[in-house]
């Protein structure tokens, strides 16, 4: 099919012989002779490329550029002008033109940029196509009410630009969440970039967020684009927020509220357009009691509050999890497909999983790579889950194997030590002993974070 070239010209000379060269190119042409038409035209007639004018009798050729784009962002736009400049130029290409062409305009001038233009369009929806076809890996998985409640929050807050506080205990699937949300958004085909706050040291999480210059601190050998700019037209997933010191969350707020940062170390103004998702698994309301959070920030951050539901309240999403893990690492391990008996599962069922989806994971993964038969078996299970209670308390005396009781013993006694610290991992690691580095290892090991 032909493509079909909408002009928006007040010069009727002027569309009509560029009317005449663009018909001997094979394309279809349409003319408008001023913006209110043009408009018009885009809305009804659908074309695949725009020649406009710069100077128009009603609207500014450049505002009219800025409306097209705010309601067609990927249709394509080439600028005309006769009173053309270098910084007209510059700020036509800034608002989303393709490209500029001074007048008087020829074949050589014009018919290249639009052959150019359209086959980056069609390249540029070809791709869209293909990801729409590609099956999104970030569903949520399970039919309980509280899941399909938070399905239905998702599909309504998505297409908004507004903040997200995604609370929940470690393993819940914040990210999954926050995945889900830039998936359903606008922004879906920009970037996503998380950032573990908990995870980076403190002397390093202003450089990892806005960036460096060369020579900035030692070490700084070359420039370093921070996480808000390599978010821009996308989202920053910010994990563990309450694990940021007071002196990043002032920034991080400034950030937000102005959209523009400097690097660590520069002086530029660094102008971005991204959309802030944070998570936490601590309570922010008492930390902020307690001095360790900006309630500034919090109201920043807190537009629309996400719960997700831990995994012993949603208990009868457990099989469908199951089934969705048995499937995932029999395919990665190469080690053929496994069922789970009845009895086996069930096991999984009753146990209340402290480390939430995550911990039902990495024992589904284990179960695949360590049973020897097709299908994993109550004797398969392993401690604690395969185990009840006695007085409060896993019996530790019961198990036999020194390896699984050790593990049940250091998981039970990290997650009572974390509890008590409120999850402050840095805290911990003073009060235990424990180099921090270590510690998290383990944590992330048991599924407590």
């Amino acid at each position: 099919m032909s493509a079909l070239v909408l002009i928006i010209d007040d010069e009727r000379d002027i569309c009509l012989a560029l009317k005449g060269i663009l018909e001997d190119e094979g394309y279809e042409v349409i003319s408008a002779f001023d913006a209110k038409e043009g408009m018009n035209k885009i809305e009804k007639e659908g074309p695949d490329l725009v020649l406009l004018d710069i100077w128009l009798p009603d609207i500014d050729g450049l505002e009219v550029l800025k409306q097209i784009k705010k309601r067609q962002p990927f249709l394509p736009v080439i600028m005309i002008s006769g009173h053309g400049s270098v910084e007209t130029a510059v700020k036509a290409m800034k608002f989303g033109a393709y490209d500029f062409v001074e007048k008087p305009l020829s074949w050589e001038n014009t018919i290249p940029p639009i052959k150019n233009a359209l086959k980056l369009s069609r390249l540029a929806e070809e791709n869209i196509s293909l990801r729409q076809r590609l099956p999104f890996k970030y569903e949520i998985t399970g039919k309980s009410p509280l899941i399909q409640n938070l399905r239905e929050q998702i599909k309504r807050v998505a297409p908004t630009k507004a903040s997200v506080l995604i609370m929940g205990e470690n393993g819940t699937g914040k990210e999954l969440v926050a995945r889900a949300l830039h998936h359903y958004s606008p922004r879906s085909q920009g970037p996503f970039i998380a950032v573990n706050c908990a995870a980076i040291p403190e002397e390093l999480i202003e450089s990892e967020l806005f960036g460096h210059e060369k020579g900035a601190f030692t070490g700084a050998n070359s420039r370093k684009k921070g996480k808000f700019e390599l978010a821009h037209g996308g989202t920053l997933f910010l994990d563990e927020i309450g694990d940021m010191s007071l002196k990043t969350q002032a920034k991080v707020l400034r950030v937000i509220q102005e959209q523009c940062f400097e690097r660590v170390g520069g002086t530029k103004t660094i102008a971005v357009d991204v959309r802030i998702i944070a998570a936490t698994n601590k309570n922010l309301e008492e930390e902020i009691k307690k001095g360790n959070f900006r309630a500034d920030l919090y109201y920043r951050l807190n537009v629309i509050p996400f719960e997700v539901p831990p995994l012993r309240k949603r208990k009868e999403d457990i099989p469908l999890l199951v089934e969705e893990f048995l499937k995932e690492f029999s395919v990665e391990t190469h080690l053929g497909r496994k069922k789970i008996a009845p009895e086996a599962l069930e096991l999984l069922i009753q146990y209340d999983w402290p480390g939430n989806v995550r911990e039902l994971k990495n024992t589904i993964e284990r179960l695949v790579i360590m049973t020897k038969g097709d299908v994993i078996t109550a004797e398969d299970i392993p401690a604690p889950i395969s185990r009840r209670r006695t007085s409060g308390n896993f019996s530790l005396f019961g198990i036999d194997n020194f390896k699984e009781a050790r593990a049940l013993f250091e998981k039970e006694y990290l997650k009572c030590k974390l509890a008590a610290c409120r999850g402050n991992i840095s805290l911990l690691s003073q009060t235990i002993g424990l180099e921090r580095s270590h510690l998290y290892k383990k944590l992330k090991g048991y599924g407590l974070i």
